[in-house]
């Protein structure tokens, strides 16, 4: 950042570029490149559709291969890569001839509110985003606007050939990037690429943030197509807490991704996070559901919650709900869903009530305060 900042105070530099390797996520540091005060025109995530599977079913933790961020950190390979994907607006999709329909299937299926994008060019042997070998992160740069030369760089570089596109954060003089945009050409005149119109698009980082949290995250749909099917599962009962744990492995190695939020029957009140891929789960208390707020409590909720419960309100339970996503080559749908309807609670347990539901055993609290 403070690299950034001289460039910006300096008033000479018409483009920032921000290359994010290994490990860093694009969230992480947008948020950290808005907050300083300094205009992000894109994000953008380069992949290679053939090292999709190698890299979503990497389970091994950063420190074993060398990537951990800091001493405490606790992510996976897979799970890293997984949010690197997901988080940007646009992907630019490497040409490999290795890449068949199932693997551009389940890119569109992890991602389908992307803007795929493709780029050309010669790229690394076993390279994810720009170079790794497949399994490891992808790695990324932040594209903005020009260059003082004229040279575009959303996506290529001065020979014309493409860039090899990694996740993108960027700023730019407001003005000089308006009038790049609003012309379609460089100031050399050049016609801009689609993924310098892509990385000159605009970011909204408080938008992005509301996609991926887990009470309104903007989940993939139903979808089976080359191989690779999303099942979308969606229930108004809460889970029996034991029998979930027991599920969780099976669960968790069902698809080469899942994702979304779930209801314990011991934490009615408790919005739950589901965040899986290599073989890995990763559960997090994500806040009260509304239903459980108080009136009063509702406007400190972000507007674009509010929006989002509204939409899925039951008369009884609010917004209190099971809503998971499994995506994966050969997913076995019929097996799944049988799976997790066995770990909701019977007809009898729900009778019940809420007051005998929290006293059902708290098979997730070592997991959730871990």
């Amino acid at each position: 950042m403070p690299e950034l900042e001289r460039l910006a105070d300096a008033g000479r530099t018409r483009l920032a570029v921000v290359e994010l390797w290994d490990s860093v996520e694009p969230k992480a540091m947008a948020e950290v490149v808005a907050g300083s005060g300094l205009r992000l025109t894109g994000v953008i995530t380069a992949v290679d559709p053939a090292l999709l599977l190698p890299c979503l079913g990497n389970g091994d933790d950063l420190a074993d291969a060398g990537l951990a961020a800091a001493a405490t950190d606790r992510r996976t390979v897979a799970d890293t890569f997984a949010r690197q994907l997901e988080y940007a607006p646009v992907l630019a999709v490497a040409e490999s001839e290795h890449a068949d329909d199932e693997d551009r299937a389940l890119l569109a299926q992890l991602h389908p509110t992307a803007r795929q994008v493709p780029i050309a060019g010669d790229r690394p042997e076993g390279s994810a985003g720009s170079g790794h070998q497949g399994g490891e992160p992808a790695d990324g740069h932040t594209v903005n606007g020009h260059t003082d030369d004229g040279h575009t760089v959303n996506g290529h570089t001065d020979d014309g050939h493409t860039d090899d596109g990694h996740t993108g954060v960027g700023r730019t003089e407001g003005m000089r990037t308006e009038s790049v945009r609003a012309s379609g050409r460089t100031p050399a005149g050049a016609p801009l690429s689609a993924l310098a119109h892509a990385a000159l698009a605009g970011f909204d980082v408080e938008a992005a943030a509301a996609a991926q949290h887990p009470a309104c995250a903007r989940l993939p749909a139903e979808a089976d197509a080359h191989g690779v099917a999303t099942l979308v599962w969606h229930r108004r009962r809460p889970f029996h807490p034991e029998r979930l744990y027991t599920a969780l492995e099976d669960l968790t190695c069902a698809a080469a991704r899942s994702r979304g939020r779930f209801w314990l029957a011991d934490r009615p009140d408790t919005l739950l996070h589901w965040d899986a891929a290599g073989g890995a789960l990763c559960v997090e208390n994500a806040g009260p559901w509304l239903a459980s707020l108080p009136d009063a409590a509702w406007d400190l909720v972000p507007p674009v919650r509010r929006a989002a419960a509204a939409l899925d309100w039951h008369p009884e339970h609010g917004d209190c709900c099971q809503h998971l996503v499994f995506t994966s080559p050969g997913l076995d749908r019929d097996g799944l869903e049988l799976l997790l309807e066995s770990c909701l609670l019977t007809d009898t347990e729900y009778a019940a009530g809420r007051a005998a539901w929290q006293q059902l055993p708290p098979a997730f609290d070592t997991l959730l305060e871990a």
